[in-house]
């Protein structure tokens, strides 16, 4: 389970000032016990993929759980003038009551479909918005740009490197943790090895190399030091005609007569492809076709594909700063709806609407599953109901386009099996959730990406997945639509 290092942090006030504007006005119009519903969903995939993974779900979980006001952060309101002191005596017994149903964490998602649902009072729903959102956006952005750069790998192992180029603290952390949730092997990050348990790799900078008064020593202070897990960075001064063949002396000269072997060298500039090719001749001529190569220097999917389809020699790379940032696609886009809103014992379905139609919500509260064909075991599609819909698979179902009824299709019955998507995490403000380790989280992942058909993990035009309605929800949404044109 997750450890915590250094003193736990109140991150309530992570939030946006018109959150606490809003729960005012509802706690002065005496709505602050009304229930009140909320999707949070994103719009498009990353990097114009055919799917994300959905992660950060354990650190939402921690910011819900701990959800106060401390005199701290009443003083500071306090200072800003716009509330007055029965809020602030409303916001010293403030924490959350209400029920919050998930994705689990590591899920291969898609857009517009509920990863999360809120269902709690109106101003605990309004002031979790912002570090739900936060959370959420930061590690699935992450974990899908993991996936995508694990991906075109093609089975080698792959290193989050990215930490110095991470946004902050928390960026280097958290994003090694979701890093390895979407399928890197390790990462360089101290922190998260410690705090997730998370396998930690590194060896040597071109600082320590130029420490020494030549190359040579360097590699052989090193390979005594780290005799059993030797890797040389070769490319500090020249590659080929100085950091190949001084790696070669030192795992001869030096680790043999010990009873040891070269673990691997890294290459960190230059052309990849090539040099990676010349240094496996060179130290195959040696003797040494067991030692390994990594190759790293802003490396990114596109980069990884291209240079093992010229050829190139690679055994590992270590990725940096365009992963831990995803430099290519850097917002995830995740967004937090009200859905629906209950009164007088009633759910009222809530719509927005927009000009833009991908930014038109689909109304009420809803549940989402996943079909799977029996057949192949792989996913058809997943399908957002009312929550109280029952969907049986020994009848015919007929799925539907968000927004054109003729977009359709029928699954007959018996040739399919339907999962729910969400589970509880909070019910009524009790945590319900078996927390998982990273570990877990990661395999379950890999699991769940092997359920989805081959044509999903194309890097370009990947195959659209069905994210359809069933027909009462449809209609329902162009009932509301109709009515608010009138």
């Amino acid at each position: 389970m997750t450890q915590h290092a250094g003193n736990k942090r109140n991150l309530t006030l992570v939030m946006d000032l018109y959150e606490m504007t809003m729960a005012y006005n509802y706690f002065k119009q005496g709505k602050k016990d009304q229930y009140v519903y909320f999707d949070m969903f994103y719009r498009k995939n990353p990097d114009h993929g055919g799917f994300a993974i959905y992660a950060g779900l354990q650190q939402l979980i921690e910011c819900i759980k701990d959800l106060h006001f401390s005199e701290g952060d009443i003083e500071y309101l306090r200072s800003l003038h716009k509330f007055d002191e029965e809020f602030f005596d409303y916001l010293r017994e403030f924490h959350f009551t209400g029920s919050i149903y998930s994705m689990r964490e590591g899920t291969p998602v898609f857009p517009n479909e509920p990863l999360i649902t809120v269902k709690a009072k109106i101003i605990e729903a309004q002031i979790s918005e912002t570090v739900l959102l936060v959370t959420i956006n930061h590690q699935s952005l992450i974990a899908t740009k993991a996936h995508r750069v694990v991906q075109e790998a093609k089975g080698r192992p792959v290193f989050e490197f990215g930490a110095r180029r991470g946004q902050g603290y928390d960026s280097a952390t958290y994003g090694a943790r979701a890093a390895y949730i979407g399928g890197v092997a390790g990462t360089a990050t101290v922190s998260a090895g410690m705090m997730f348990d998370i396998p930690v790799v590194g060896t040597m900078a071109h600082s320590f190399i130029q420490s020494f008064d030549n190359e040579y020593e360097a590699f052989k202070t090193y390979a005594l030091t780290y005799p059993d897990d030797c890797i040389l960075l070769v490319d500090t001064y020249d590659t080929l005609k100085s950091g190949v063949p001084h790696a070669i002396e030192v795992a001869k000269e030096v680790l043999e007569p010990m009873g040891k072997k070269l673990k691997g060298i890294r290459l960190d500039s230059g052309d990849i492809a090539y040099l990676s090719k010349k240094a496996r001749q060179m130290l195959d001529v040696a003797g040494l076709s067991y030692v390994q190569i990594t190759a790293s220097n802003s490396l990114d999917e596109y980069l990884i594909r291209s240079i093992l389809d010229q050829g190139a020699k690679i055994d590992s790379f270590g990725v940096g700063e365009n992963l831990i940032v995803s430099k290519s696609s850097p917002v995830f886009g995740g967004v937090y709806k009200l859905v629906a809103i209950e009164k007088d014992g009633q759910i009222v379905p809530k719509i927005k609407i927009s000009e833009n139609v991908e930014k038109i919500t689909n109304p009420g509260y809803k549940k989402v599953y996943r079909l799977f064909e029996n057949e192949t075991g792989k996913a058809i599609g997943d399908v957002i109901a009312f929550y109280d819909e029952e969907l049986d698979n020994q009848k015919d179902l007929t799925i539907y386009h968000q927004s054109n009824s003729w977009k359709c299709k029928t699954i007959e019955a018996n040739t399919y099996t339907i999962e729910p998507l969400q589970i509880p995490i909070f019910e009524e403000g009790q945590f319900v959730y078996e927390e998982l380790s990273v570990k877990e989280i990661r395999d379950y992942s890999i699991k769940e990406k092997a359920r989805l058909w081959d044509e999903i993990f194309r890097l370009e035009y990947p195959h659209d997945y069905y994210v359809d309605l069933t027909k009462r929800l449809l209609d329902y949404k162009m009932m509301m639509l109709e009515e608010k044109r009138k």
